[in-house]
């Protein structure tokens, strides 16, 4: 088993350390791609990174993303609650996926509290801030090792 993932950041996700700290945390998007990169280490996973502000970078990344790795990470963002193409192209992707945002969407405003990818990713992670990239780096690795799709 290869063990090769991606985790791929939507709009703004870059400006980590300096969004809203209550809602966001005060950790920088560099910090946070390093604390990723150690527990991918830890578990022999290859992690790639991706971060882009326009939705159709994103489609593009998620389309090639399908013959190179083994499972996927996605933070959409805003995106999240807006873009279909960003649907249909996670739906194309038929390994372990995990749909992940750094605060709770269903304690925000009434528009971020619907999602149009969570019934095609194989699981959900929201609300526990950057910690969630851990649990969810933690949770593909199990996935892929278990053949769970």
């Amino acid at each position: 088993m290869q063990n090769n993932i991606i985790i791929i950041n939507g709009p703004n996700i870059n400006l980590l350390g300096d969004r809203d700290k209550s809602i966001y945390g005060s950790e920088t998007y560099e910090n946070l791609l390093n604390r990723c990169k150690l527990e991918a280490a830890k578990m022999k996973i290859n992690v790639d990174f991706y971060q882009s502000n326009i939705e159709g970078e994103l489609v593009t990344k998620i389309q090639e993303s399908r013959k190179l790795y083994d499972g996927l990470i996605l933070n959409a963002a805003a995106f999240t609650h807006t873009s279909v193409a960003i649907r249909d192209a996670l739906s194309l992707f038929k390994k372990p996926s995990i749909e992940l945002h750094i605060s709770n969407i269903h304690k925000r405003e009434e528009f971020r509290r619907k999602s149009l990818i969570s019934d095609i990713v194989t699981g959900i992670i929201c609300g526990l801030g950057t910690s969630g990239y851990i649990l969810a780096i933690n949770a593909i690795y199990e996935m892929i090792q278990n053949g769970n799709k």
